[in-house]
């Protein structure tokens, strides 16, 4: 009996698109002859192994860099926004307990202080970041094998990271001064630290946020990529929004917690103003334990593990809707 792999492939279901000289007449494969049949077999196979090596079977669309930079913003932003303004009073207490000496006791009053003013940072660098940032994954996603997509993944979230960082750390900065009691507004705090430390006073511990950040927003942004990957290939079909929000918030409390000890060293660095207790990233990690012990370093763990949890949650969930909903507003 002579096998054809065409009738096989018809019972199984698989289509196989086939032009010009490939084309093959299934009906009257059976009753040609041997030879005949066996260069339609051979041609056949061929194009199928074509089908399956494409990443994209259908046409690629061309890289629009201005709109997806336009529209990450627009996401990253709207994320940013909303994410802060609910998690603000948890990084308000994480932010005290950090900055405590000691067995400090910290206070639960005005635990939105500076929110407006952290808004106004908040929103340009959230933008900024995923602006930044989806262009860079999209095109470095072109440039590496498929097996090194969290290496896409990685870089993007570091470049990013870098340029966010530019309003990040004034913005961080103003805030932090502002949840420790420092200064009651932003514009004055701003003010007062221009006059007091100079224009550098606002990138006060921006070696340490790099330390932290870069890190940070490389690593929860590809295990949160990875894992949405690998649950899209399970499903076999798109994640929903809830699903994106608790991959968002796993994301973000592993990172979290992993990141803590570098959160620490760079709340100290920022808070202590023109007193200048520590001398340096090194310095403010050995005088830390020194003074109060290695697990001065986990200080705040438990808040922050929950507020970037919850934020990681809140975050990936808007960011994912927005951006679903900017794509279906797109012009064909």
């Amino acid at each position: 009996m002579f096998f054809n792999p065409i009738q096989l492939i018809e019972e199984l279901g698989i289509v196989v698109p086939l032009m010009g000289p490939l084309a093959v007449d299934t009906k009257s494969t059976s009753g040609g002859s041997p030879d005949v049949s066996s260069r339609k077999i051979q041609n056949t196979q061929l194009e199928v192994r074509k089908s399956f090596a494409s990443v994209s079977v259908g046409e690629e669309k061309p890289f629009d860099f201005l709109q997806i930079l336009l529209e990450g913003a627009i996401a990253g932003g709207t994320a940013g926004v909303v994410v802060e303004t609910v998690l603000y009073p948890i990084d308000t207490i994480k932010t005290r307990l950090q900055a405590a000496h000691g067995g400090g006791k910290i206070v639960l009053k005005g635990l939105y202080s500076g929110l407006a003013g952290n808004l106004a940072g908040v929103l340009p660098a959230s933008a900024l970041f995923v602006g930044v940032y989806e262009p860079t994954k999209q095109k470095l996603l072109k440039m590496v094998p498929e097996n090194f997509s969290a290496v896409a993944h990685l870089t993007a979230g570091a470049i990013g990271g870098v340029a966010a960082s530019l309003i990040r750390v004034p913005t961080e900065v103003v805030k932090q001064r502002m949840q420790t009691g420092q200064f009651t507004s932003a514009p004055d705090a701003v003010r007062l630290i221009l006059s007091k430390e100079g224009f550098k006073g606002l990138y006060a511990g921006y070696g340490s946020f790099l330390l932290r950040d870069l890190p940070f927003d490389a690593i929860q942004f590809c295990i949160y990529e990875q894992l949405r990957i690998g649950y899209k290939a399970a499903a076999r079909r798109d994640l929903n929004d809830p699903e994106n929000a608790i991959i968002g918030a796993f994301s973000g409390a592993l990172t979290g917690a992993i990141t803590t000890p570098l959160d620490v060293i760079k709340t100290r660095l920022m808070v202590q103003g023109s007193a200048n207790q520590y001398k340096g990233i090194f310095n403010c990690v050995q005088t830390i334990v020194r003074e109060e012990g290695p697990s001065a370093l986990l200080k705040g763990i438990g808040p922050r593990v929950m507020w970037i949890g919850i934020g990681g949650s809140i975050f990936f969930g808007v960011l994912e809707s927005t951006k679903r909903l900017l794509a279906e507003r797109r012009p064909n």
